[in-house]
């Protein structure tokens, strides 16, 4: 094995991070994309299975699509009969999206399926350490954010 860059971790650890998260991304794909189901319906799904109705706007936020995005994909989910639109109890403007009985009969079967997978995929770790790279990675992620975060508040 050829001995690690000590003089540039930072890139070390993120080429290691990219390698690994794309060969998780193939897993997660594999095991979605089986159940017949892209990564945008399944992460909108899995989100009102976890979290609950909610807004557009905020699952939208919360996955990571645009608003655009996010109408093709509850249109889509609503004319399989997974989701359906409620008007807002406030804004008349926003829907909130909640699952049908058979979305979350779908959702539950497929996430369990997705779960496994990920379970299978993460072998190379124990239990314990897959709790302490969890932990690492969301301290990782916290601190980037936090940087960006000051240095878009001080840019011209």
């Amino acid at each position: 094995m050829a001995p690690r860059r000590a003089d540039k971790p930072g890139i070390h650890a993120w080429l290691v991070l990219m390698k690994a998260h794309r060969t998780l991304t193939r897993h997660a794909r594999r095991s979605i994309e089986a159940a017949d189901m892209c990564l945008s319906d399944f992460a909108i799904l899995e989100a009102l299975l976890h979290k609950g109705p909610q807004p557009v706007s905020e699952l939208g936020r919360r996955i990571d699509l645009t608003s655009g995005s996010m109408t093709t994909a509850i249109d889509r989910l609503e004319s399989r009969g997974l989701v359906e639109r409620i008007d807002h109890a406030t804004d008349r403007r926003a829907w909130v999206i909640h699952l049908t009985p058979e979305g979350k009969a779908l959702i539950a079967r497929v996430f369990a399926g997705h779960e496994d997978a990920m379970e299978r995929a993460m072998g190379g770790l124990s239990t314990r350490e897959r709790a302490t790279l969890a932990d690492l990675l969301k301290r990782l992620g916290t601190t980037a954010e936090e940087q960006l975060t000051q240095e878009e508040g001080t840019k011209p």
